[in-house]
């Protein structure tokens, strides 16, 4: 690869923006300097977008009807809820979230459960419910928000 004529031997990457080589529109500059083809591969853009992150994994050292997650993004909002509403299971023996570091965006929920279910199966059970719970109220709110709206009109 030879290099451009009025290009300098300096890392790019530390150069700012305004001093980097000018891109056209359908082309790419490698390290050298020189263009590069720009390959147009849309279905593998679309697969990285469509790709979720787990948000939930099972943690070492977990059993049946003993085990241990750790949710990312989480905290005392969703745990306490979730605790809460897994407690409720009667198949439930035990029920506990943690946040292990106040600077980590982690939550640790532990369950425990009698024979007969697992603690996959309360966890999605809990999970379940709260959604539920959380549509019940939107429901009580949109029809308490326009109830309010009507009054509000006929008032007026």
């Amino acid at each position: 690869m030879a290099a451009r004529p009025d290009s300098e031997d300096i890392a790019m990457d530390d150069a700012p923006t305004s001093h980097q080589p000018e891109v056209k529109d359908d082309t790419m500059v490698d390290d050298a300097g020189e263009d590069v083809e720009e390959e147009e591969d849309y279905e593998e853009e679309e697969e990285e977008e469509e790709e979720e992150v787990q948000r939930v994994k099972l943690l070492p050292g977990s059993t049946e009807t003993a085990a241990s997650f750790e949710f990312s993004n989480e905290g005392h909002t969703l745990g306490n809820a979730l605790r809460y509403v897994i407690m409720r299971n009667p198949e439930v023996e035990f029920c506990a979230y943690a946040i292990p570091h106040p600077s980590e965006a982690k939550m640790n929920v532990r369950i425990q459960t009698f024979e007969g279910t697992t603690a996959i199966e309360a966890l999605e059970k809990g999970l379940r419910d709260i959604q539920e719970l959380c549509d019940v109220v939107t429901d009580k709110f949109v029809a308490a928000a326009d109830d309010f709206e009507k009054k509000k009109a006929a008032a007026a």
